[in-house]
C-alpha cells in the first residue's frame, strides 16, 4: 500500500484527490488547519472516524500549517509518505492584492519549507507542487512548458516562486519534484467567492427568487476552464513517470467570463443580461487578459486528455447548485457524469446532499 500526504487536503484539489487515491489503494494523510469550526465538509463523505469499530480507515487527518517548518517536519517524520502533493496555498487572484505578504509568505514559502523537510529527512518522497497558469500572466496564449512567465498578481509570484523553487530542488538533490502548472479548473466544490461557482451558485438562489443580482467585475477575461477531478488525475500521473519534470495541464480552449454567463443563464432559458451588474472593486489592478493552454506534452509523455468540454462542465455546475438550493435540476449534468465519469458521479451525489 503506497502513502500520500496532502496538503490543502479540504479544498476542492485535495478532496478530488483525496477520492482518486483512496480508488487506488493508497492510504492517505491530510494536512489541515486547526480552527474554531469544522471545515472538512469536502471530505466528510469520505472520513471513517477511527473510533468506530470495524470500519477500515486509510484516510488520516493530522493538524498542520505550511507556515510553520515544526509541523511540516514532524508529519513527514511520522509519515514517511511515498507520495506528497502540496496543494495548500492562499489561492485566490484578486484576494492577494489585498494581502500581499501573507500570500508570499503561505503560497511561496510554505512550498519552500515542504522541500526542506523532505530534503532534510532524508525520506525519498515524490513531490507535487500545485503550479498555476496565472504565472504565464501577460505571455500570449497559447501557453505551454517553454512559454515566458510575466506574472500579474501577488499571488501569480508567490506560484512562480514556488515553481523555480520545485526546480532547484530536482535539479540540485535530485529530488522528484514536479510542477503542475494547471489551468483553471472548476466543479461544484469550487470554492464559493471565485468566479463561475459565484455565478452558479447566484444562478440559483435567483432562480429560487431568493436573490436578484449578481455583482461582478472583468466579463471579458478569457480563461481555458477544465473539470477539476480530471486535473488530480494528471497529478497522480505526473508522480508515476519514471524522471519528475513539469507539465501544462488544460483543454487548449478559451472562454470569457461573459461566455460563462451566457452558457449557464442559458441552460435555464434566462438571460444573465438582466441579472448582472459591474462592481468595480472585482476589477484586479493588474489583469490578465488571455489564458490557453497548450498541453500538448502531458498529452504525449502522461497520456492524459481532458473528456469534459466546457458547456458540459457550466451544466454540472448549474445541476449541483440547484440541487443545494433544494430545487430540481434539468438533469444534463448528472447525465454527463455518470456516462463520462462512472462512479465520480456518485461522490458529487453526496457532497451536494450533504451540503444542503
Amino acid at each position: 500500500m503506497k502513502t500520500a500526504l496532502i496538503t490543502g487536503i479540504t479544498g476542492q484539489d485535495g478532496s478530488y484527490l483525496a477520492e482518486l487515491l483512496l480508488s487506488k489503494g493508497y492510504e492517505v494523510h491530510g494536512l489541515i488547519r486547526r480552527a474554531s469550526t469544522f471545515n472538512t465538509r469536502r471530505i466528510d463523505h469520505i472520513y471513517h472516524d477511527p473510533h468506530n469499530n470495524g470500519e477500515k480507515v486509510h484516510l488520516y487527518l493530522h493538524y498542520g500549517d505550511v507556515a510553520s517548518p515544526d509541523s511540516l517536519v514532524s508529519a513527514i517524520y511520522t509519515i514517511k509518505p511515498d507520495e506528497i502533493y502540496h496543494l495548500a496555498a492562499q489561492s485566490h487572484v484578486r484576494v492577494s492584492f489585498d494581502m500581499p505578504e501573507y500570500t508570499g509568505d503561505v503560497t511561496g514559502l510554505g512550498t519552500t519549507r515542504i522541500l526542506e523537510a523532505i530534503q532534510r529527512s532524508g525520506i525519498t518522497s515524490r513531490f507535487y507542487q500545485a503550479s498555476s497558469s496565472e504565472m504565464f500572466g501577460a505571455s500570449k496564449p497559447p501557453q505551454n512548458e517553454s512559454t515566458p512567465f510575466v506574472p500579474r498578481s501577488p499571488y501569480a509570484a508567490a506560484k512562480l516562486y514556488a515553481y523555480w523553487m520545485a526546480r532547484n530542488y530536482r535539479e540540485g538533490y535530485g529530488m522528484f519534484a514536479c510542477n503542475g502548472i494547471l489551468f483553471n479548473h472548476e466543479s461544484p466544490r469550487r470554492g464559493e467567492t471565485f468566479v463561475t461557482r459565484k455565478i452558479t451558485r447566484a444562478l440559483a438562489a435567483i432562480k429560487a427568487g431568493k436573490q436578484d443580482k449578481i455583482y461582478l467585475g472583468n466579463l471579458d477575461a478569457k480563461r481555458d476552464w477544465g473539470y477539476a477531478p480530471e486535473y488530480v488525475e494528471a497529478m497522480w500521473m505526473m508522480l508515476q513517470q519514471e524522471h519528475a519534470d513539469d507539465y501544462v495541464i488544460g483543454t487548449g480552449e478559451a472562454h470569457s467570463v461573459r461566455e460563462f454567463l451566457t452558457e449557464a443563464f442559458g441552460y435555464l432559458g434566462m438571460a444573465w443580461e438582466k441579472y448582472v451588474e459591474i462592481d468595480p472593486r472585482y476589477f484586479r489592478p493588474t489583469e490578465v487578459d488571455y489564458l490557453m493552454a497548450d498541453a500538448t506534452h502531458a498529452r504525449k509523455t502522461l497520456g492524459w486528455e481532458p473528456r469534459l468540454h466546457f458547456a458540459e462542465l457550466v451544466r454540472i455546475m448549474v445541476d449541483a447548485d440547484l440541487e443545494l438550493a433544494g430545487m430540481e435540476a434539468p438533469g444534463d449534468g448528472r447525465r454527463i457524469l455518470v456516462e463520462r465519469f462512472g462512479n465520480w458521479h456518485r461522490w458529487e451525489s453526496q457532497v451536494v446532499s450533504m451540503e444542503r
